[in-house]
């Protein structure tokens, strides 16, 4: 009988790949986001940019800091919950602002 349980290998594989799409699909974002913002210069763009690229690196936080780092798991949600967070007011800021 293996020490995990049944099924753990599989989610933790689907999670894995879910993560990685989501910092692939988020950078590209972020990415397109900045390249307007270099293209106009106008300051709603660049904290637009800013804001996915914080919540980007939020939602892949918390694995990266749990397997790499051994930070407990937690503390890894907590981080990245408050990185989500400040990215959402970010871009909360970047549509208020003209």
């Amino acid at each position: 009988m293996s020490p995990q349980p049944s099924g753990t290998t599989e989610i933790a594989l689907a999670l894995a790949v879910v993560k990685t799409l989501v910092l692939v699909v988020g950078s590209v974002i972020t990415f397109f986001a900045f390249k307007a913002y270099r293209r106009t210069r106008q300051r709603a763009l660049g904290y637009l940019a800013a804001g996915f690229g914080i919540v980007t690196l939020g939602l892949v936080l918390a694995g990266m800091l749990y397997e790499v780092l051994g930070v407990p798991l937690p503390m890894g949600v907590l981080l990245e919950s408050l990185l989500v967070l400040i990215g959402f007011l970010v871009i909360a800021y970047s549509l208020y602002v003209q």
